[in-house]
């Protein structure tokens, strides 16, 4: 490997010791992705495998910010995830993760519309909010109202039909969940589909919406409260105080607008192919590789991954 080295730690004022984890599924671009780093003069101490889509460097800086814009600049033609933070603290203890677009590969809503002749117009509002053009709590009534009327029988069909995990989804949490940390799915989606998709990744938790039903059909109404953006953030305090830790214990991810709090407010809150608004302010973000990246981020070996 190629390493760029830098001066003795002794000789640096303010210097801490960061991680700065490459992952991508081609194993070309990590090797050209080290080389990267060394040409901009990052000053690597070590580098390790974690496994064959993963590199791990200890890398001495003064600053987490300027890491962090530097490694992404170094390797921005590349398809590699990065991911730049203190050593001390990797391996969290709480893990909040949104739902639809991020564990699962669709928007439960805007398939369930589909069963209505109405995805387009129905989809191009979910766009929006998760865009943070629109407030949540009002595009996921106007939806809702949409669907009134609506048998709930495709409900199940929905799930059944269109509903599949994400790739390394269950390794993911599965993983963690192994190691002791509490994994819960935090989703401003509908429970129906929440304890359904919790149970096959190996969730402990769940909290979402409520669709109102009468009569065998939806009645176009949300129970309250709406779980929206605060609601998430909220959900991490409390998660987070339930198990006597603080936020910066906690990993989360999402991919829409109405995850940027709970994002923002813990120790590592990732983007997974996510709208500009989040994959700009989150501390990582996940582009190219699948879900086990967030396994690789902490520090995990894939030899201790849990299979799915």
């Amino acid at each position: 490997m190629a390493l760029a080295v830098g001066p003795p730690i002794s000789q640096m004022r303010g210097v801490m010791e960061f991680a700065l984890t490459l992952v991508s599924p081609n194993a070309d671009a990590l090797r050209a992705a080290d080389t990267a780093l060394a040409a901009a003069g990052l000053a690597v101490k070590s580098c390790v495998s974690l496994g064959p889509h993963a590199l791990d460097l200890k890398i001495e800086r003064a600053e987490l910010t300027t890491l962090r814009a530097d490694a992404l600049a170094a390797v921005a033609d590349l398809p590699v995830d990065v991911c730049a933070q203190p050593v001390q603290g990797r391996r969290k203890r709480l893990f909040l993760a949104d739902m639809d677009s991020t564990i699962i590969n669709v928007e439960c809503l805007d398939e369930l519309a589909d069963f209505a002749g109405l995805k387009a117009e129905i989809a191009a509002i979910t766009e929006r909010a998760m865009r943070g053009e629109l407030a949540f709590e009002g595009a996921l009534r106007e939806r809702v109202r949409m669907l009134k009327g609506l048998a709930d029988s495709a409900l199940q069909r929905c799930y059944d039909e269109r509903v599949r995990l994400n790739p390394g989804a269950a390794t993911l949490v599965r993983t963690m969940a192994a190691h002791g940390v509490r994994c819960v799915l935090v989703s401003g989606g509908f429970t129906f589909f929440t304890r359904r998709v919790a149970d096959l990744a190996g969730f402990h938790a769940n909290r979402a919406n409520s669709f109102i039903i009468s009569g065998g059909a939806l009645t176009g109404e949300v129970g309250m409260p709406i779980l929206g953006r605060e609601a998430k953030l909220a959900a991490l305090n409390e998660e987070a105080l339930a198990l006597g830790i603080s936020p910066e214990q906690a990993l989360t991810v999402g991919d829409g607008a109405n995850d940027l709090d709970m994002i923002k407010a813990c120790g590592l809150g990732v983007a997974y192919r996510a709208k500009p608004v989040v994959a700009a302010q989150a501390h990582a973000r996940v582009d190219h590789a699948d879900l086990t990246a967030l396994l690789y981020f902490q520090g995990y070996r894939a030899d201790e991954f849990v299979p799915a």
